[in-house]
C-alpha cells in the first residue's frame, strides 16, 4: 500500500522525535479502514474511536469516505447505530434534524420506549449526542431518559464499564476536552476482551509526542516570562505562567499551530497582568492615564505612566505588534488595527468595572454580565486567535464572529462568577454575576439560574458550530471556541477544599 502525503510528512516530523516510531501503526490503523467497507456500522465505532483518541486528524480522507457511505445508518432501529450516526454526522458538517432521527425511539408523548432502558451501549451514545443539542425538544429528553438509566445501571456493572459510565456521566463527550477523555478512554479500550492494538499503539505515541512538544512550548515561554521581569516589577500580580500555557494548549490543538499557543500564552499573561494593575494596584488616575496611553498606541504615549505601567505597556505593545506582523508575513492581511481596538475595549471594560467599584455604583446583572463578557479578556483572545489562524473581521462574517466569541466567554465569565472559591485568594472586587442577580431576585436560585444560562450558551455555541449555514469560519477557529468553552470548567471547576483536582489531573497527564 502507497503512504499518505500526511502520513509521509507526519514521518518526517516523527523521525525528529527520537524514540517514536508509529509510521507502522499508521498504516495498520489505515488498513484497517480499508478493511470492510460494506461494514458501516464497525466502521463508524472506529471512527468514533480515533476521534476520541485524538487521532482522527491522520485519516480524515478516510473518515470523510466512511461517513458518506453510513448515512443510511441514521435510519437504522438499533438506538446505537442511530444516535452514534447523528453526532458524528454533526461533528463532520451534515445537517441533521435530531428530533426526526430520535422519533422511532419514542410514544406519541415523545418520551423514550422503556424498551430501550437496558441498551447500554444506546443510552451512553444517546447521552454522548444529547450535548450536541441546539434548542432540540428530542435532546433534552435523551439528557433526561439517558441519565436517569445509566445512574441505574451503574450498580449491577462490572468495574471497568462501571468506571467508564461513572466518567461518560460526569464528564459529557462533547463538553469536555477531548484530550483529558482520550487518556481515560485509552484505559477503557486497554481492559477490553478484544483489544485495538494498532489503534492503542498510535494512541500512545501520539500522547507522548503531544507531551514533549508541549513540555518544548512550555519551556519557551518559561524562558520569555522570565526575561520580561514583569513578576518581579509588579510583586502583587499573578505569576501563574503554567496556567495561562494551559489555556492555550487546550484551545489550539495540533502540532502545526505550535508558535501560535506560544503567542497566545503571551497574549493571555498580559490579560491577567492587566486585570491584576486594575485590580490590585494603581490609583484611578494612574489608571486613567493607562487608558489614555493605550488608545495612543504609542510608545511615546507611556512616558508618563508609572515605571511597572511602562514595563507592562511595553510588553504588551511589542507582543501585539509581533502577533501583527507575523500574521502579515504568514497570511497577507495586516490586523494591527483590530487588535488595537481590542486592547482598547478591554481597557475600556475595566475603567467601567472601576467607576462603578469607586462610585458605589451597583449595575444591573445584565449590565455587569454584558461588560464581563469584555473584561473576562476571551473576545481580545480570540481576535488575536482569528487572524493568527489567517482569517479577516468582515462586514460579512462579523456578527458570526462575535457570537462564536461571545459564548465561551459568557460561559466564563458566569462559571467564575459561581463563587465556589475567590480565584487565587486575590483582594480585588470585581463584583459578582451571583450576587447582583440575587439581590434583583431575592427568591431565587442564583446557581440553577447560571447554571441555565450556561446551558443556554452551550446550546447557541451548537447552533454556531453545527447549524445548517456553512460557515465561513476556519474549523480551527471554531474548535478553539469549543475547546475554550469545554476548559472553563475545568479551570474553574472547585473542590470544597478551594483546590482545582481536574486541572492538577489535566496538567500532570499532558505535561509531566
Amino acid at each position: 500500500m502507497s503512504c499518505p502525503m500526511i502520513l509521509t510528512s507526519r514521518y518526517i516530523f516523527l523521525r525528529n522525535q527520537r524514540d517514536i516510531e508509529n509510521v507502522e501503526s499508521l498504516l495498520n490503523v489505515q488498513a484497517l479502514l480499508h478493511q470492510h467497507p460494506k461494514s458501516n456500522k464497525g466502521m463508524l465505532s472506529m471512527v468514533d474511536h480515533l476521534k476520541r483518541l485524538c487521532i482522527d486528524h491522520y485519516f480524515q480522507d478516510e473518515i470523510d469516505n466512511i461517513m458518506d457511505s453510513s448515512v443510511d445508518l441514521l435510519h437504522s432501529d438499533d438506538l446505537l447505530d442511530a444516535t452514534l450516526s447523528l453526532r458524528l454526522m454533526r461533528e463532520v458538517g451534515y445537517y441533521v434534524l435530531a428530533d426526526d432521527v430520535l422519533q422511532k425511539f419514542t410514544n406519541d408523548n415523545g418520551d423514550f420506549n422503556l424498551r430501550h432502558s437496558k441498551d447500554l451501549r444506546g443510552l451512553l451514545s444517546l447521552h454522548d449526542m444529547s450535548h450536541l443539542n441546539m434548542g432540540e425538544a428530542s435532546l433534552y429528553k435523551a439528557n433526561e431518559f439517558s441519565s436517569k438509566h445509566l445512574k441505574f445501571a451503574l450498580q449491577y456493572l462490572e468495574p471497568n464499564l462501571a468506571r467508564y459510565v461513572m466518567k461518560s456521566l460526569d464528564h459529557p463527550y462533547h463538553v469536555s476536552l477531548r484530550q483529558y477523555k482520550a487518556r481515560h478512554h485509552l484505559s477503557y479500550l486497554q481492559n477490553l476482551p478484544t483489544r485495538h492494538t494498532a489503534i492503542e499503539k498510535l494512541a500512545l505515541a501520539e500522547f507522548q509526542m503531544k507531551k514533549l512538544q508541549h513540555q518544548s512550548e512550555m519551556q519557551e515561554i518559561k524562558r520569555w516570562w522570565v526575561d520580561l521581569g514583569l513578576s518581579q516589577e509588579i510583586p502583587a500580580a499573578r505569576d501563574q505562567v503554567l496556567k495561562w500555557y494551559m489555556w492555550s494548549m487546550t484551545i489550539l490543538e495540533g502540532f502545526s499551530f505550535s508558535r501560535y499557543r506560544v503567542e497566545a500564552t503571551k497574549v493571555i499573561s498580559m490579560v491577567y497582568i492587566v486585570d491584576d494593575i486594575f485590580d490590585l494596584v494603581a490609583t484611578q488616575e494612574e489608571l486613567c492615564l493607562f487608558n489614555e496611553a493605550i488608545k495612543m498606541w504609542d510608545l511615546a504615549a507611556a512616558e508618563s505612566l508609572p515605571s511597572y505601567m511602562i514595563s507592562c505597556y511595553k510588553a504588551l505593545y511589542t507582543i501585539t505588534n509581533d502577533i501583527a506582523d507575523m500574521v502579515r508575513k504568514e497570511h497577507g492581511l495586516n490586523p494591527i488595527n483590530h487588535l488595537k481596538q481590542a486592547w482598547a475595549t478591554l481597557f475600556d471594560g475595566f475603567m467601567i468595572e472601576g467607576k462603578w467599584l469607586s462610585t458605589n455604583q451597583v449595575p444591573t446583572s445584565e449590565d455587569y454580565l454584558r461588560n464581563g463578557v469584555i473584561t473576562s479578556g476571551a473576545p481580545l483572545l480570540f481576535m488575536h486567535l482569528l487572524f493568527m489562524l489567517g482569517h479577516d473581521l468582515t462586514d460579512d462574517n462579523n456578527d458570526h464572529i462575535l457570537r462564536v466569541i461571545s459564548c465561551p466567554a459568557k460561559i466564563m465569565r458566569l462559571w467564575d462568577d459561581m463563587g465556589s472559591a475567590k480565584d487565587e485568594l486575590q483582594e480585588g472586587l470585581d463584583g459578582s454575576y451571583k450576587d447582583l442577580y440575587q439581590r434583583e431576585n431575592p427568591h431565587a436560585d442564583a446557581e440553577k439560574h447560571m447554571l441555565d444560562m450556561i446551558a443556554g450558551e452551550w446550546e447557541d455555541l451548537n447552533r454556531e458550530c453545527f447549524s445548517q449555514t456553512k460557515s465561513t469560519l476556519p474549523p480551527s477557529f471554531m474548535g478553539a471556541s469549543l475547546n475554550f468553552a469545554r476548559m472553563v470548567s475545568i479551570m474553574y471547576g472547585y473542590d470544597d477544599e478551594q483546590k482545582l483536582p481536574a486541572l492538577e489531573d489535566y496538567t500532570r497527564m499532558l505535561l509531566f
